[in-house]
């Protein structure tokens, strides 16, 4: 009794050449992208090692990124948000100058001495470059918003050399609680595509080398446990500083342009208050000698923490995630060095699980984990990164992501809540009554 339905198969065969096509035209593109944008940071970085003198004008480099954008990209303000609002809404177009823009400013902020990351360059890169092709294509509405995601994804795991992560990122990262497989054809091969492009043209990724892979035991697994919700900590307090500098620059500084000057001028007193030039920029030396006894001081993951959140909540363009890698691996290796446990071992699961719990995308950064540190880390690095994920509540860097399922039940956020409105208007309720997502999306109580 078997039944075959053959306009089913051309259809599905139809769609999946099509979804190919189309993603490996964005993987094309965002891994020509990503490699010239790492290029021209890696510049920017000896550059600026070269000269330390030029840290003294990142005040004046940044009023030249805020007057920029404010002239010519106030419409591409918005980043990965506004990335995220387009796929959401399924309408509007997110303009061709926000790939040039942020390349640009963010080679800048790493040249003059910003704590800034990457990602959300490449992010930004793909998805508007994705964004044109489906407007010169003409593409439908909703070809268009998978075609997008497929951009988000390209960036990712181009940027950072990890096709899977970057595919699962691309789906995980719009809603919290939730992931969409309609895209996951374009994601995956403009991922993969995108990765095989960067690398193809010479530019290589740094590889971190775990030594010791303990045996997962109950013991163990209690201590990656704690870690985790030492990450998950972390990783609120860093979304809810950047979030709350954003803020009170929004209030004491009525020129967007004049921000990042007072930024500037933050970030050199910081500097020569530590004393140390090692948490400017991406954080790389800090990272690597995190996977060795003894390499940073107990303390670098906070200060990498101000940092970072300084440069990004006074306007200073960049991405956030090498930050974060930083911070979690600063940090996995100040809590092994306080317990004892495996220090490289460690500052691979802060490395991942700080940015799951910062950018609820836990399985996303499972697979990274897994991609850069090797499978023999599965277990462990599954348990951090869901422990984090939990324990930084609703709150993360993109505000714009939706709350599709509450990480616990007892807390109540309404339908369709963005992380923008869900900061200050979450309900916790001990009722024995429970919200529950019926199939077509609608929410009903059920009575106890």
């Amino acid at each position: 009794m078997m039944r075959f339905h053959i306009r089913e198969q051309v259809a599905l065969v139809t769609s999946l050449f099509k979804w190919c096509l189309l993603g490996a035209a964005v993987g094309v593109l965002s891994g020509v992208a990503s490699a010239a944008f790492l290029v021209g940071l890696d510049w920017a970085t000896n550059t600026r090692n070269a000269a330390p003198w030029l840290l003294w004008l990142l005040p004046l480099a940044g009023v030249f990124i805020g007057w920029i954008y404010s002239q010519f990209g106030r419409d591409v303000e918005g980043g990965n948000n506004l990335l995220l609002e387009r796929i959401h809404a399924a309408e509007g177009d997110v303009s061709w100058r926000m790939a040039p823009l942020i390349a640009l400013s963010t080679i800048g902020t790493h040249l003059f001495g910003g704590s800034a990351g990457r990602e959300g360059t490449a992010v930004q890169m793909g998805g508007s470059l994705a964004d044109y092709l489906a407007r010169w294509l003409k593409l439908s509405r909703q070809d268009r918003r998978m075609l997008l995601m497929g951009g988000i994804s390209g960036g990712f795991g181009s940027v950072f050399g990890t096709p899977l992560a970057g595919t699962i990122f691309g789906l995980e990262v719009l809603s919290v609680g939730r992931i969409r497989y309609d895209a996951l054809v374009p994601c995956f091969v403009a991922s993969t595509v995108g990765d095989l492009v960067c690398r193809g043209l010479g530019v290589g990724h740094h590889v971190y080398v775990v030594d010791i892979v303990p045996r997962v035991t109950p013991g163990l697994l209690l201590w990656v446990l704690l870690a985790g919700l030492a990450f998950g900590m972390t990783s609120l307090a860093f979304a809810e500083l950047t979030h709350a500098i954003q803020h009170a620059m929004k209030s004491l500084v009525k020129r967007p342009w004049l921000r990042p000057f007072f930024g500037g001028l933050a970030m050199i007193g910081l500097t020569y208050a530590v004393g140390s030039r090692d948490y400017l920029g991406l954080g790389l030396p800090l990272i690597e000698e995190s996977f060795t006894p003894g390499g940073v001081v107990f303390w670098a993951f906070a200060l990498k923490l101000l940092f970072t959140a300084v440069t990004l909540g006074t306007g200073f363009k960049g991405g956030e995630v090498t930050p974060l890698f930083c911070i979690g691996a600063t940090l996995g290796f100040a809590f092994a060095s306080l317990t004892g446990q495996p220090t490289a071992m460690f500052a691979a699961l802060g490395f991942v699980a700080v940015f799951a719990g910062a950018a609820n995308t836990p399985l996303a950064c499972v697979l990274m984990g897994i991609e850069l540190f090797g499978a023999g880390l599965a277990v462990p690095l599954t348990l951090a990164c869901i422990v984090s994920y939990i324990a930084s509540g609703h709150r993360g860097i993109y505000l714009s992501q939706r709350v599709d399922t509450p990480k616990a039940s007892a807390v109540i956020v309404p339908d369709g809540m963005v992380l923008r409105e869900a900061r200050g208007s979450l309900e916790v309720t001990r009722r024995k009554d429970a919200v529950v997502r019926d199939d077509d999306e609608t929410l009903r109580k059920r009575e106890p």
